[in-house]
């Protein structure tokens, strides 16, 4: 444990009661979260299965995991959790169905299966209104509200249709015997709060408790920590009030002064050393978060040297921004040679819909780049395709996985046989499949498409009694040829696009076939872990040198040498609709995230006006560069100020591309 300051020292040895590590950006809560989980084996006489780490997401787990292996052995990491909320709450899940009603190979739905079902119980396609109903939903879950709570609560009529509907949608996931994302943590919680011998069994089981970014948790999330943490409390939560920004999905910053009234004996340390950014940068976003409201007041320092001025660059509109900032990107590279790489830079906003001019500006310039929060690989159709067969041999009773399962491809099943199974099924409360086994419900159907269910079901039959032991990488490739999928995609698909898919699929194949191998578990076994998997992120390449582009939300955790923060405006960022709402406060929290990426330089940049729905409206720059020290930012491009390229810069620039084309022909 070289190197850490007092307050690290302090946090990872304090074993005696409830500890919130007040953790600033870039302030080394990774290093003390898996630094600790080594002394609790080596020192707290804590074995690791009794240890429990929990993160939001699987690539914070990972990250977690590969650190803990380079402090500790295999032997020493036995049975250790590492894991994200979701993941815990499935694992219990899993091992309490049957208390919950459920069997063990109950299915887990994406959003898309949810939205079809929301569509369904709704009588309408609208994907506004499907959106808006299971936005709801979710929001209820995590605060632990049931149908009924709802509908009692009502004083609205929009309200009581939702949570009438709310109601109708669980009766279906239950008759599916599938869960939703809320589900894997709210079914756990329930049970632990009902029944006594559940909740002892998870407490004794994991006695010591590790909890990754507190602030973003809900309701539900804070009530699963209190539950395992029992009447010992032996956990250290790690949280910063001033990163709070998803209270949009259910995370609700009070639950870190909750963690104080619920404890009184809880110790807070604070982390305020940052060993990423500059002490300019740092300035900066300390000046601008002290305009918020603090629970915890707190000032970040850093050591490594004042550094460059932060730059805030007004532009014409959005396509002079894009290029400014694209060349600005080029002009570094070209100045910085081998020692400057594309995945050193960052452009974040505060919306999606503001990429599309800065990816074409990139594209121009031949610069490659990567979207985050783009369509990750298990979001494509082809995968979600394949994923609907993997399911159903799973779980029998999984409608959507049956309805996509037995439409793609085509075999002769069309809306009018799965109208009558649907039917059937309703009357019978069984599922689709059992109701396509059913003598009574084959009666119903016209002969050819009698033969055609009762040849897809023998298919999955055979599948389903090979899924126990077979190769789960052999099973598939066969599966994928008994149904002809790559003719199907070729015969679908325009010019290369069938090739691309099946490449995709053959990926998915490859990957599964090594999980199956690596951990010897089948394809029933793999299943829900694709589940999970599917729902928290897809494949991720980091390595590779190509520029970042996220959202703001999506940065969060990250760093990068040079980030541009694009679009801080009025109306942009911060937010119309914050605004509206009186929502300053998170927006000024995103403002914090994104100036706290930035390691080495930090540009700001706002348009004086930008086209909406075909005409122009003209926006004042945010009201955060304000409240910015004047003497750490340098304004350009605006009247009266420097301009956004100087002469001196000119000739650098100048200078630079001479050399570079002097040094390509000698």
């Amino acid at each position: 444990m070289l190197n850490l300051n007092p307050q690290q020292h302090a946090a990872i040895h304090y074993l005696d009661g409830p500890l919130l590590v007040l953790a600033g950006a870039g302030s080394g809560k990774t290093r003390v979260i898996t630094e600790k989980i080594a002394y609790l084996i080596t020192q707290g006489r804590y074995p690791a299965h009794q240890i429990a780490a929990i993160t939001f997401t699987n690539k914070a787990a990972r990250e977690m995991q590969e650190r803990v292996g380079h402090l500790l052995s295999k032997f020493q990491t036995r049975g250790l959790t590492v894991c994200t909320f979701h993941a815990l709450g499935m694992r219990l899940l899993r091992e309490e169905a049957s208390a919950a009603g459920y069997k063990k190979q109950f299915s887990i739905l994406d959003s898309a299966d949810a939205g079809k079902i929301v569509g369904e119980l709704l009588g309408s396609s609208g994907r506004e209104i499907i959106f808006k109903a299971q936005h709801q939903i979710s929001l209820w879950k995590n605060d632990l509200l049931t149908p009924e709570m709802v509908i009692a609560q009502a004083d609205d009529p929009w309200t009581r249709q939702i949570g009438q509907l709310f109601a109708s949608y669980q009766d279906t996931l239950m008759s599916y015997q599938a869960v939703d994302f809320d589900d894997l943590i709210r079914i756990p919680v329930i049970l632990m709060q009902q029944q006594d011998g559940i909740r002892y069994k998870w407490q004794m089981r994991l006695r010591y408790l590790l909890v990754d970014e507190c602030q973003d948790t809900n309701t539900c999330q804070y009530a699963m920590m209190r539950l395992l943490a029992g009447g010992d409390a032996q956990f250290t939560a790690v949280g910063d009030d001033d990163q709070s920004i998803y209270a949009w999905r259910g995370a609700n910053m009070e639950n870190l002064r909750l963690l104080q009234q619920d404890y009184p004996n809880l110790k807070i340390i604070k982390l305020e050393q940052n060993y990423r950014s500059s002490a300019r940068i740092l300035r900066v976003a300390n000046q601008v978060i002290a305009h918020n409201p603090k629970l915890f007041p707190k000032t970040l320092w850093s050591e490594y040297g004042l550094g460059d001025m932060i730059d805030v660059i007004a532009c014409n509109n959005e396509g002079h921004e894009a290029d400014l900032v694209v060349s600005r990107i080029v002009h570094q590279k070209l100045v910085g040679g081998d020692a400057v790489n594309y995945r050193d830079f960052a452009i974040l906003y505060r919306g999606n819909h503001q990429a599309r001019i800065f990816e074409e500006a990139l594209r121009s310039r031949r610069i490659p780049y990567k979207l985050s929060g783009g369509q990750s690989f298990f979001d494509k159709a082809e995968i979600k395709d394949v994923l609907a067969y993997i399911r159903l041999l799973a779980n029998p009773d999984d409608d959507p996985a049956f309805l996509r399962a037995v439409t793609t491809p085509r075999r002769g099943v069309g809306d009018t046989t799965l109208a009558k199974l649907n039917n059937y099924a309703k009357v019978a409360q069984c599922s689709l499949f059992a109701a396509a086994c059913s003598i009574d419900a084959l009666s119903e159907l016209a002969s050819k498409s009698r033969e055609s269910v009762q040849q897809f079901i023998a298919l999955l039959t055979d599948y389903q009694r090979r899924a126990y032991h077979d190769d789960a990488g052999s099973l598939l490739q066969d599966l994928l040829k008994d149904i002809s999928y790559e003719i199907h995609l070729l015969s679908t698909e325009e010019g290369r696009a069938g090739e691309i898919k099946w490449r995709n699929v053959q990926d998915l194949v490859s990957w599964i076939s090594k999980k199956g191998l690596e951990d010897g578990k089948n394809i029933l076994e793999i299943a829900q872990t694709i589940a999970l998997m599917t729902l928290l992120e897809g494949k991720e390449d980091e390595e590779a040198d190509m520029v970042s582009m996220s959202t703001l939300h999506a940065s969060k955790g990250l760093e990068y040498p040079h980030v541009f923060l694009v679009g801080c405006e009025e109306g942009v960022f911060p937010h119309a609709d914050s605004v509206e709402q009186n929502n300053i406060d998170e927006e000024r929290r995103l403002m914090y995230v994104g100036i706290t990426r930035a390691r080495e330089t930090l540009t700001l940049t706002h348009c004086h006006k930008r086209k909406r729905a075909g005409s122009w409206e003209f926006h004042e720059p945010s009201r955060f560069i304000d409240e910015m020290p004047a003497e750490d930012i340098r304004l350009l491009g605006r009247k009266n100020s420097e301009p956004v390229v100087s002469q001196a810069e000119g000739k650098s620039i100048l200078a630079s591309m001479i050399a570079r084309l002097n040094e390509k022909q000698t």
